[in-house]
C-alpha cells in the first residue's frame, strides 16, 4: 500500500461524550492535540454492503464510476464508465462514543440499504479517551487496570469479543444505537450485556472473552498504527486505499436519500483530491 496522506493537525475544542448519554454539542470535536505512540497491526474483516447498482443507470451512479477510476489513477471521460460502479473500499478509525461516528455509520447503513454502492469498510479502533488522557505518558486505555473506571474502553472490549465470534458486524451497529440513539451508558457492564444478548451473542463465551486480559490488545494495536502510520488525531477518520486520510464531521444524519450523495461527495474531495488539506465551517456567533 502506498504512503498515507496525512490530515491537517489543527482542530477545534474536544467533545467527550458525559457518562449519562447527552451528546455534545455540534460545533465541538472527536478529536485532540495529544502526542502520537508507536505499533503495527493485521488487517481487519472487511464490513461489506450488498450492491445491486449494475442495473442503475443514475448520473450519481457514473460519477461514482468516474471518481473510482481517478483514484485508480486511470484517466477516464465520465461518459465511459456506463453506469457501472467500482467497490469503495476504506478503513475508519472509530469510538463508541463520538457522535459524529454515529452520523457517519447510520449513513454508511442508507447507503447499504440503497444498493445503489458497493461499500466495503475496516472498522479500526480509536481511543479518544487515550489521545485525550491527562494521565502519565506511559499511560495507556488498554494497559489501566480493570479496576479503573475508563470511558468507551468496555465498548471495545465487547465489539472484540463479538469479533471472536465472527458476529462484529451484528454487535458493531446496536452499540452505537445503544449509546447516541437511546442515550445508554456503554460503561454499564448490564448495558453491553444486553446489547450483546440482542446480537444474538454466545453470552458464555461473550463473558469469559470480556475477562480475558488479552481481550484489548487489538484496540491497542489499532490506536498506535492509527497514531503512528495515519496521523490520526480524531474519529471519524476515513483511511482509502491510495493513502489518502481525513477526519470527517456530519452536522447531521444525513436522510436517506442523501447518504449515497454525500459519501460520493466524501471520497471525491477526502480521496481524490489530496491538495485540500483542511475545510472547517465558521459557527455564526448568537447574538443575546
Amino acid at each position: 500500500m502506498a504512503p498515507r496522506c496525512r490530515v491537517s493537525r489543527s482542530w477545534t475544542q474536544v467533545a467527550a461524550t458525559k457518562s449519562n448519554g447527552a451528546v455534545t454539542a455540534p460545533n465541538r470535536s472527536c478529536a485532540s492535540m495529544r502526542p502520537s505512540e508507536s505499533p503495527v497491526h493485521e488487517g481487519r474483516q472487511m464490513i461489506s454492503t450488498n450492491a445491486n447498482a449494475a442495473t442503475i443507470g443514475s448520473s450519481r451512479i457514473a460519477r461514482s464510476g468516474f471518481i473510482q477510476r481517478q483514484l485508480s489513477g486511470i484517466p477516464v471521460s465520465a461518459t465511459c464508465v456506463a453506469g457501472l460502479v467500482d467497490l469503495i473500499e476504506f478503513e475508519l478509525f472509530y469510538d463508541y462514543n463520538c457522535p459524529f461516528v454515529y452520523r457517519t455509520a447510520e449513513m454508511l447503513e442508507s447507503v447499504r440499504e440503497s444498493r445503489e454502492r458497493q461499500v466495503e469498510v475496516a472498522w479500526r479502533y480509536f481511543s479518544l479517551s487515550q489521545v485525550n488522557s491527562r494521565h502519565d505518558p506511559s499511560w495507556t486505555v488498554w494497559g489501566a487496570p480493570a479496576s479503573d473506571p475508563v470511558p468507551g474502553r468496555l465498548a471495545f472490549a465487547a465489539a472484540e469479543a463479538a469479533r471472536r465470534q465472527g458476529r462484529f458486524g451484528d454487535i458493531h451497529m446496536l452499540l452505537l444505537r445503544a449509546r447516541h440513539r437511546d442515550r445508554q451508558d456503554l460503561d454499564d457492564p448490564s448495558v453491553v450485556e444486553k446489547v450483546a444478548k440482542q446480537s444474538g451473542l454466545d453470552l458464555d463465551r461473550f463473558r469469559t472473552d470480556l475477562a480475558d486480559p488479552d481481550i484489548l490488545h487489538a484496540l491497542a494495536s489499532d490506536h498506535q498504527e492509527a497514531r503512528t502510520k495515519h496521523g490520526v488525531f480524531g474519529t471519524p477518520t476515513f483511511v482509502f486505499t491510495n493513502g489518502a486520510a481525513a477526519y470527517v464531521r456530519l452536522a447531521q444524519q444525513p436522510l436517506n436519500g442523501d447518504a449515497v450523495r454525500i459519501l460520493d461527495e466524501i471520497v471525491a474531495i477526502a480521496a481524490r483530491e489530496p491538495s485540500i488539506l483542511e475545510i472547517k465551517r465558521p459557527v455564526k456567533p448568537t447574538l443575546d
